[in-house]
């Protein structure tokens, strides 16, 4: 990764100057600074991969030189992780010992390759010089309230006996052991990303040098959506369930709900009725199911029907209340008005159940009014059908009239959802950085004092790859003082994301 900082901030070429981070000779004036860092991760020795990338980098680095850039080219080892205590384990070792080891191997191997990197900068992740630092990043988002500790549904891997981001799941499997991936029910800590929503995608604006798709991909992620809460009643009952969709043309079309396994309102709705067994045995099924198999679009959806009905606000119908895996409790609201004329997913999934179906935009051409012919739900634009005092519109202007019109009745709300969610950084694993938090029966949740940092692994953790993290069977570690009470008091055993240590390694350099 190169950064070229052709125009910089005074205070910063103050203190490079002052440190001398990058030889600055006397009497030099106007300068242009290159920093081009490495980051491998140490899990064996170098492969022509990295001889490739790395002479790459290189030469990068030499022509910035020859070209008068004061050229910043260090070298360190994002050396945290599961595969490093995997192997240790394999290997009968201590992660430590392993993760040493390869960073010495590929050291000898690149020095033998003749690359200009300051070695003087080196820095590991698993040097607890290093780790200090993000112990003390966490304490700062602690304090400004952007770490947090909640309970929800994680990826786990039942292997590894670890929680899994979305992207170390792969095929339903771990990305590392390719253990099947299942739902279980955590408290976990957070970072609160979600405050920097809209600066993150007005910032994508910037890179003007960035691929197309690759800022596509990026806006996906935080995914901005303009929509409309609208408020469904359960009926019989004045219990509200919220339905956030951004296809508010097709309301009138809306034919049932799903709600997702893990909605709260499920277990509530079902009890004492018929279906009750049935669907707790399909939630249960669900669990042990990877977010990124339900998401798919091209896996077969499947779902019960709870028993229960909702009433549709725009024309007060009843519509029968599913739960279907298609459906998570991360995206919107946990619940979606399904139309199934006008909505892929929504429509096989009705064929599956023969649920009923309602078409209520019409293309200008191929009409197509019996439902029974349709081979597919119709997602385009046309006029608006079967849509009470909205017949007649255009698609897209009906969007606007009916949003304002169910607003001002009361029954919806205008509002703006996000893809984006705060990030999941716990792992119950031992090869990561110690979360710096107590936990006291009468002070509750404490911070590790500043001057008590860094809190270190232990070396004496017993290691099995079974039961979770090591750092629970360490007496020593686990049992400890609270700093506000000097009661007895215990600490917290999960250990940090590997992301978390490279999200800032670049200032450490």
């Amino acid at each position: 990764m190169s950064y070229d900082f052709k125009v910089i901030d005074k205070k910063w070429q103050e203190i490079w100057e002052k440190e001398n981070i990058f030889h600055v000779q006397p009497g030099q004036n106007k300068k242009k600074y290159y920093l081009l860092e490495m980051f491998p991760y140490p899990s064996g020795k170098i492969h022509m991969g990295h001889v490739r990338n790395y002479t790459i980098g290189d030469v990068a680095a030499r022509f910035k030189m020859m070209q008068g850039f004061m050229v910043l080219h260090p070298m360190g080892f994002d050396a945290f992780g599961q595969p490093a205590e995997n192997a240790a384990i394999k290997n009968n070792t201590k992660p430590d010992i392993w993760t040493h080891k390869c960073i010495d191997w590929m050291k000898t191997e690149l020095k033998k390759m003749g690359f200009s990197y300051d070695w003087q900068r080196e820095v590991s992740t698993c040097d607890a010089s290093y780790y200090k630092w993000n112990q003390w990043i966490f304490l700062k988002m602690f304090e400004k309230g952007l770490a947090y500790k909640k309970a929800s549904s994680v990826n786990w891997c039942p292997s590894c006996q670890t929680t899994l981001a979305n992207e170390e799941v792969i095929e339903e499997g771990c990305w590392r052991c390719h253990a099947r991936v299942e739902q279980k029910e955590l408290e976990q800590w957070y970072l609160k990303i979600t405050d920097y929503k809209e600066k993150l995608l007005e910032d994508l604006q910037q890179l003007n040098h960035w691929p197309q798709r690759v800022l596509a991909m990026q806006s996906n992620w935080i995914g901005k959506s303009q929509g409309v809460q609208i408020y469904f009643r359960l009926k019989g009952q004045d219990k509200i369930i919220p339905v956030f969709t951004t296809r508010l043309d097709t309301i009138f079309g809306a034919t049932y709900i799903v709600l997702a396994p893990e909605h709260p309102l499920v277990k509530e709705i079902i009890k004492g009725r018929l279906q009750e067994k049935e669907v707790l045995g399909f939630i249960d099924k669900v669990s042990r199911e990877s977010k990124i198999k339900r998401s798919s679009s091209d896996v077969k959806k499947e779902g019960v029907f709870s028993g229960c009905f909702a009433i549709n606000p725009v024309n007060n119908e009843e519509v029968p209340i599913w739960v279907a895996d298609y459906v998570l409790m991360e995206y919107g609201t946990g619940a979606i008005m399904a139309v199934p004329t006008h909505d892929q997913r929504d429509f096989l999934f009705a064929k599956e159940h023969d649920l009923p179906m309602r078409v209520v935009i019409e293309r200008t051409e191929n009409r197509v009014q019996n439902t029974e012919e349709l081979k597919e739900a119709y997602e385009g634009d046309g006029m608006q059908v079967n849509s009470a005092q909205f017949n007649g519109l255009r698609n897209q202007e009906a969007k606007i009239k009916i949003a304002e019109w169910m607003q001002d009745a009361g029954i919806g709300k205008i509002e703006t959802h996000w893809r984006l969610r705060d990030w999941l950084i716990s792992r119950q694993r031992y090869w990561g950085t110690p979360i710096p938090m107590i936990y006291c029966k009468k002070c509750g949740i404490v911070p590790v004092p500043y001057e008590n940092l860094p809190v270190e692994l232990p070396q004496d953790a017993p290691f099995t790859g079974e039961g979770g993290s090591p750092l629970g069977k360490v007496k020593e570690f686990v049992e400890v003082i609270c700093p506000k009470c000097k009661g007895n008091a215990r600490r917290e055993t999960d250990t940090m994301a590997t992301f978390f240590d490279s999200s800032w390694y670049f200032l450490r350099f």
